[in-house]
């Protein structure tokens, strides 16, 4: 079972060598299995293609769940549907709709929250952390200040993080609930500062968490998943391009 962890121990981990990384994954992934019916969060995207190949030699059976949004590139979306045992989910309201209602998710999904909670409640701690010299950043560094942000705080944009929510999280939420299976996600915690922190948190494997999932790939890196799509000769995506390795070989993997 996972347990809270250290940047030391996720930089560590990141170094390990594709193989090792391989059959760590694959063992959290048995261990999600062996407690939770389960499904394959699928975009169609890179790192989940990795996962359900992944997950499929440990379960064939298991099915792969595509959120369609409507926003996927068209080959994304081509190549998801074409693959063995997707089930295609819906949200209820298209981009449009979600952008009408809430505002547009600007910059990142924290720094869109941020600015909300800070328009909502401008007497509030959020909105202290857009003015120079706040105490957040005198405490922690500027790495992740939101000071830069404070033009688009004060503009007439409407801006919000629930586009994301409304148009994946509810409609696999809604999956979930119906199917009591528990997502397995490809996320990595080097995509966001969000992500690694998840992980520190609880590990691959939140189990006790309100909404249980896995996360088997957590300490995984871009150039690990390359390298698993060219070496074990994985179809993708074509919107990728072209796997090309540092001295110069191209491979064609469709």
């Amino acid at each position: 079972m996972d347990n809270q962890h250290t940047i030391a121990e996720l930089r560590q981990m990141q170094a390990m060598p594709l193989e090792t990384k391989i059959s760590m994954s694959k063992l959290r992934i048995r261990w999600w299995l062996d407690k939770f019916e389960s499904y394959i969060s699928f975009s169609g995207g890179k790192d989940s293609t990795v996962l359900l190949h992944m997950a499929r030699q440990l379960s064939p059976s298991i099915p792969a769940v595509f959120v369609d949004t409507g926003l996927e590139y068209p080959e994304v979306r081509h190549f998801a549907l074409s693959q063995d045992n997707v089930i295609r989910i819906k949200p209820e309201m298209n981009f449009r709709q979600v952008i009408s209602t809430y505002g547009y998710p600007l910059i990142s999904k924290e720094v869109s929250r941020m600015i909300d909670v800070a328009r909502r409640h401008p007497d509030g701690k959020t909105a202290e952390r857009f003015v120079e010299g706040n105490e957040h950043d005198l405490k922690y560094g500027k790495e992740y200040s939101l000071v830069k942000w404070n033009d688009l705080k004060e503009s007439n944009i409407p801006i919000s993080n629930m586009c994301c929510e409304i148009m994946k999280k509810r409609p696999a939420k809604k999956y979930e609930k119906a199917t009591g299976q528990k997502p397995i996600l490809g996320t990595m915690a080097c995509e966001s500062r969000l992500r690694q922190n998840a992980w520190l948190h609880t590990g691959c494997n939140a189990y006790d968490a309100q909404r249980p999932l896995s996360q088997p790939m957590s300490f995984w890196t871009e150039q690990d998943v390359l390298r698993y799509l060219k070496e074990y000769d994985v179809p993708y995506a074509p919107v990728y391009g072209d796997i090309i390795e540092a001295g110069g070989t191209s491979d064609h993997r469709r």
